[in-house]
């Protein structure tokens, strides 16, 4: 049976409200935490607290946010998003979601929602999309310059960056849409697999599903990436940026796949804890080592590297 305060009592608003606000607190001083601390305590608090309670919970972050951002738009996008995932995460965990639906609703509402928002925010601000993304990108790279030159960066290399920088910046922002949803999926199965360690501490129900060791991505995609990787092969540089996007999307998929198989014959070999870590480590740190897990998952359509029986496993 669900873990679930009733709703009724002003309590659990007032709990939730202030693991949440700890939460943005630690994501406004540690930017990178908040790809996960802050969906999660939106998570816990929707799922903990109940439907009314979780609502009235993430309209407090939403103003919270909106408070300590200063009127920067972008980035109250950027936490709205966040704390959207956490919500429709809580929401696919209680209607019983599978693994892929939990994923494809979170992701594509986050995704969703934001592009609407930036859509009506460019209309009223009287500037394209492409002007709004194509300015922010360029104040990241000014900052992270300036960044690097602060730390020790060489001259040469500084030069080389500097000389570079409108195609840089012309190059990332063609590839934004599928970074932002390579990126989205990514954080969206990160908290699934966080979410299922807080539930087993909290003894909160979630959806169980399943052993994710033995998931295999929908058959069908494998078509799509191939179609994408012909596209690059093709004359005309919009057809070759439609493949390239397409690409960069479903990698994560494959990522997972692959990490999937990783961690399937780490169990099945006992691998101490401590090991595992260590050789996830070096997968995230080493690029090659990245794209060969992502191999691991495009071919275990053909290849079958578990071995599994065809059943559905997740």
């Amino acid at each position: 049976m669900p873990h679930k305060d009733s709703g009724k009592s002003a309590g659990g608003i007032i709990a939730g409200v202030a693991i949440t606000g700890a939460a943005i607190a630690v994501s406004n001083f540690l930017p990178f935490t908040c790809f996960f601390i802050l969906p999660l305590s939106i998570l816990y608090s929707r799922v903990r607290f109940g439907r009314k309670n979780g609502t009235a919970i993430t309209l407090a972050a939403l103003i919270l946010v909106c408070v300590i951002s200063r009127g920067v738009v972008l980035d109250i996008f950027f936490f709205f998003g966040l704390i959207f995932l956490g919500y429709t995460m809580g929401e696919s965990f209680e209607r019983k979601f599978s693994v892929e639906k939990t994923v494809l609703y979170s992701a594509g509402s986050v995704l969703g929602a934001f592009g609407l928002g930036l859509f009506f925010y460019s209309v009223q601000s009287g500037s394209g999309i492409v002007q709004l993304v194509t300015e922010h990108v360029s104040r990241n790279l000014e900052f992270t310059l300036k960044l690097y030159e602060n730390m020790g960066m060489s001259k040469e290399s500084a030069l080389i960056f500097s000389e570079n920088f409108d195609r840089i910046l012309h190059d990332m922002v063609r590839l934004i849409p599928s970074m932002v949803v390579a990126l989205t999926l990514f954080v969206v199965w990160m908290n699934l697999l966080f979410s299922r360690s807080l539930s087993t501490v909290n003894r909160l129900f979630y959806t169980e599903f399943g052993f994710l060791n033995r998931w295999k991505a929908p058959e069908p995609i494998v078509w799509v990436a191939i179609a994408c990787g012909l596209m690059l092969l093709l004359p005309g540089g919009g057809l070759r940026l439609i493949g390239l996007n397409g690409l960069i999307a479903l990698m994560p998929i494959y990522f997972f796949q692959g990490i999937a198989i990783v961690s399937f014959y780490f169990e099945k070999k006992r691998f101490p804890r401590f090991l595992k870590i260590f050789m996830y480590t070096i997968i995230v740190i080493q690029q090659m080592l990245l794209f060969v897990v992502i191999g691991l998952g495009f071919f275990d359509m053909w290849l079958n590297f578990r071995k599994l029986d065809g059943k559905k496993v997740n």
